[in-house]
């Protein structure tokens, strides 16, 4: 099912994580700190990382930064305390995926573990409509659904797995104007969540596709509403 590595100094919360995981059939490796998780990291390559921001020495944001310098498309899945929302757009603008928000349900954590590693695998995606076609080609930009890889001026891009799932999307319905709500649903799969999650993706989104991020050509703000894909002539 995949390697996770759980990255939590409650030894309380981190056993109760990985139980749930490996009932699940995921093999998993258990860290205390940020050092000991980076060396883990780079000893043996998790497909998945469930990471504490709160972490004694090295935090978690740091040890989400590092890790995408060395592994860009690794996801990553933090852990954030209730009300702290501050913290949890600095840990997504740092690179992570997803979040779950503390106290949390392991099943619930669990479920979105699932939902991340098969949007990981492409082998493993179902939620892609038949209908989409696997390539797309917009201009200069050309994304492909299949080997979840990004071209644009044929310089491959480095996306992280929500950002190419929201560009995914994007691609696939030019034209349509959406809301961050709807985004939330169609890429997050969650029925209601933080909508600065979408805005913050977005951003960073932006900061890779554009030329001039503050002034986008195709991925669009539609003010009072939220964000349209305007293709290429």
């Amino acid at each position: 099912m995949g390697k996770v590595l759980v990255v939590d100094d409650d030894e309380s919360v981190g056993e109760v994580v990985a139980a749930y995981l490996e009932r699940a059939g995921m093999v998993v490796r258990r860290a205390a700190d940020g050092i000991d998780a980076l060396e883990l990291a780079a000893t043996e390559p998790p497909d998945l990382v469930v990471l504490d921001l709160m972490l004694p020495g090295v935090d978690g944001f740091e040890v989400c930064r590092r890790l995408r310098r060395r592994s860009p498309g690794i996801p990553i899945v933090m852990l954030t305390a209730r009300g702290e929302e501050d913290d949890r757009i600095r840990g997504l603008e740092v690179g992570a995926d997803d979040y779950v928000t503390k106290p949390f349900s392991p099943r619930e954590l669990v479920l979105r573990v699932q939902s991340v590693l098969r949007r990981s695998s492409p082998e493993l995606d179902t939620d892609r409509p038949p209908q989409q076609p696997v390539v797309v080609v917009d201009g200069d930009l050309t994304v492909d659904r299949r080997a979840r890889r990004v071209h644009l001026g044929g310089r491959e891009l480095t996306l992280t797995l929500r950002e190419f799932d929201l560009l995914s999307w994007f691609v696939g319905h030019p034209g349509d104007a959406v809301r961050r709500d709807d985004l939330m649903r169609e890429v997050w799969g969650w029925d209601f969540g933080d909508a600065s999650t979408v805005t913050v993706h977005v951003s960073r989104l932006r900061d890779k596709i554009e030329a001039q991020p503050s002034t986008p050509r195709r991925l669009v703000t539609v003010f009072g509403l939220g964000y349209r894909w305007d293709a290429a002539p």
